[in-house]
């Protein structure tokens, strides 16, 4: 069982967690993820690590509340205990050989994104970061991204935060403006991603991508999780979650994603009604 340390919500959706599991911590790295159980009777879902402190045997996820599973587990208070917590899972992302970087995050992918630019910014890398939202009220880890990055610009698609416009538009300035990235690693909905991935091709600036389809064992064996990356299977859970973004296939991504759409929604209402008057 695996204690729930402290709480915080980052925004109405977002939730912010830290969880006794010295084992998982002893171990963790950015880009990697475990798998847990809300309940001995939930589903399992992967949830990338946000944060680990060796020392004190903590990982922090950070997760957006999209389904029945993430509701329940966002039911928790501090004191609650977590049955399953299981990793950690996947490759770290490789952080060697590099000088300066664009770290890309999206919404609630900035989660993913903050450890990597974190490692980098002490490892003493050029980190510049560009993080984007919806709107105001949807952003997440201002001032923690601030404090690792060299340079940081936020934008919002409505203007109510930070600069008006979407990542790429940041982006595409920074390059233009001359600064020469030995990488970009872009983090969030598929659909930014494919984009980012597409304006660093125009540039032959290697771009890495983190992966996050559906996902059940975690160890290859379902298949759920499978994408295509230059013309081959990859399963995101054991050969990434990090891929190269000029050779994954984002429109065959994007369809598997809303494959499940409908289901999630049914699942969160009908828990929704279950719970009507509780919370």
């Amino acid at each position: 069982m695996f204690e729930i340390l402290s709480k915080e919500h980052l925004n109405n959706s977002v939730v912010k967690m830290n969880i006794s599991a010295p084992l998982v911590a002893k171990k963790a790295e950015p880009g990697q993820f475990i798998i847990l159980r809300a309940s001995e009777d939930g589903e399992r879902i992967p949830l990338t690590i946000a944060d680990y402190n060796r020392e004190l045997g903590t990982v922090t996820i950070i997760f957006q509340t999209v389904g029945a599973s993430t509701r329940a587990l966002s039911r928790k208070d501090v004191g609650d205990f977590i049955p399953d917590f299981a990793g950690p899972l996947g490759h770290a992302t490789d952080c060697e050989n590099l000088k300066k970087v664009a770290i890309i995050g999206g919404g609630v992918g900035c989660a993913i994104a903050l450890p990597i630019a974190k490692k980098l910014y002490n490892m003493g890398v050029c980190v510049h970061s560009v993080t984007g939202f919806r709107s105001s009220d949807l952003v997440i880890l201002e001032d923690e991204f601030s404090a690792v990055s060299h340079e940081h610009i936020m934008v919002t698609d409505d203007g109510s935060r930070g600069e008006k416009g979407l990542v790429t538009h940041a982006l595409k300035r920074l390059i233009d403006a001359g600064n020469e990235y030995d990488a970009v690693f872009a983090i969030g909905p598929l659909v930014m991603m494919k984009f980012v991935s597409a304006l660093t091709k125009e540039y032959n600036i290697k771009t890495i991508v983190s992966m996050n389809p559906i996902m059940i064992d975690g160890t290859g064996m379902c298949g759920g999780c499978r994408l295509t990356v230059g013309g081959e299977t990859k399963f995101a859970c054991v050969d990434g979650p990090d891929f190269d973004g000029h050779l994954v296939d984002f429109d065959e991504a994007i369809d598997r994603a809303s494959m499940y759409k409908d289901f999630e929604r049914q699942a969160y209402e009908k828990d929704c009604n279950l719970f009507k008057g509780v919370d």
